[in-house]
């Protein structure tokens, strides 16, 4: 029986493409970076599974690829997904959730710590030579605030919320609001979490941590509105997705003292203009959308990834089918 054909768009780590070529035909881009949109395109004709990192999988993608059958994308977010084409088409969808959630809660509490503390900042201040005796500096030049027994609010307490929850109310000892779709009892048992409204969590909140997915409905989620809720000594943290943020608004309230600083690892665009005014406030820690990015992270994301695709063409079931399009495993 002649194995299913798979397209690579990016270049993976060794044992993940030989795990592949076991079960697949495969081919991958050979070029740095992923595939270009019309190099992909023209890869995709006779191709039945598509291993990918983003891009849009579209209809006009999937016009491109009359045998396509699975797509499975090395990433927890599926934004990039038209599940209404991938339906229509009854082509599977699938994600890497799970493995990436330590790693990412990681993130978030060094964003905090160094926004807080003014880690870049005053790193920066160090090797530029400004350090020196007799310049009359203050002890609070270099004051920062306490993370420990702060407040954090997280919107979106998912699985990577309750992981920043762990580490904020154990390592840290912080008080934990939270917000979420759905109240999460769990979650308020083991980490004393008070589930309370958008509204009072900002007004309370000593860290803001923004952690919903984008979807239509979380579009420029995060508006003007909600940064003036907030304290005037507070941090918005977001490791999300740079669209669920209206911009403009961050950036007035950061530079009209509406709030005190920022970490962000995402941004809308990607990568940001460099004209954008929070590449040069200080009071923002900006970082080039790393939130899974450790080695063995992306490598068992890559290896999950390549599992789902095998799963799904070989006749198997599959773990991670994105929940919207799950009903087609059962119709295939």
């Amino acid at each position: 029986m002649a194995k299913p054909k798979v397209y690579i768009s990016k270049q993976i780590p060794a044992p993940v493409l030989s795990y592949l070529e076991e079960h697949c035909e495969c081919r991958m881009w050979d070029g740095s970076g992923g595939a270009s949109r019309q190099g992909l395109l023209a890869e995709l004709g006779d191709v039945e599974g598509l291993l990918t990192t983003g891009g849009p999988i579209d209809a006009e993608l999937l016009q491109h690829a009359p045998k396509l059958r699975a797509v499975s994308s090395i990433s927890v977010g599926y934004n990039h997904f038209d599940l209404d084409a991938m339906r229509t088409r009854g082509v599977l969808g699938m994600h890497t959730p799970y493995v990436l959630d330590d790693t990412v809660a990681d993130l978030v509490l060094a964003l905090m710590l160094a926004s807080a503390r003014r880690v870049p900042e005053l790193d920066a201040f160090v090797k530029e030579g400004r350090w020196q005796r007799g310049r009359g500096l203050k002890e609070e030049d270099f004051f920062g605030m306490d993370v420990h027994h702060a407040t954090i609010g997280i919107i979106g307490m998912g699985r990577i919320g309750e992981a920043i929850a762990k580490r904020a109310v154990h390592g840290f000892d912080m008080e934990l609001l939270y917000y979420n779709r759905t109240r999460k009892p769990e979650a308020e048992e083991r980490f004393g979490a008070q589930y309370v409204t958008v509204e009072e969590l900002l007004r309370r909140s000593d860290f803001v941590v923004l952690m919903t997915p984008l979807t239509a409905e979380t579009k420029l989620y995060f508006r003007k509105e909600h940064f003036e809720l907030m304290k005037p000594t507070a941090f918005f943290i977001n490791a999300s997705r740079g669209q669920t943020v209206d911009e403009a608004a961050l950036i007035e309230a950061l530079h009209s003292g509406r709030i005190r600083g920022a970490g962000l690892d995402v941004f809308d665009p990607e990568p940001p203009q460099p004209d954008n005014p929070l590449l040069s406030m200080p009071n923002v820690v900006t970082l080039p959308h790393i939130g899974s990015a450790t080695e063995k992270t992306r490598f068992d994301m890559a290896m999950l990834a390549a599992r789902n695709l095998v799963e799904a063409l070989t006749g198997g079931r599959p773990p991670h089918v994105v929940k919207e399009l799950a009903d087609l495993v059962e119709s295939r």
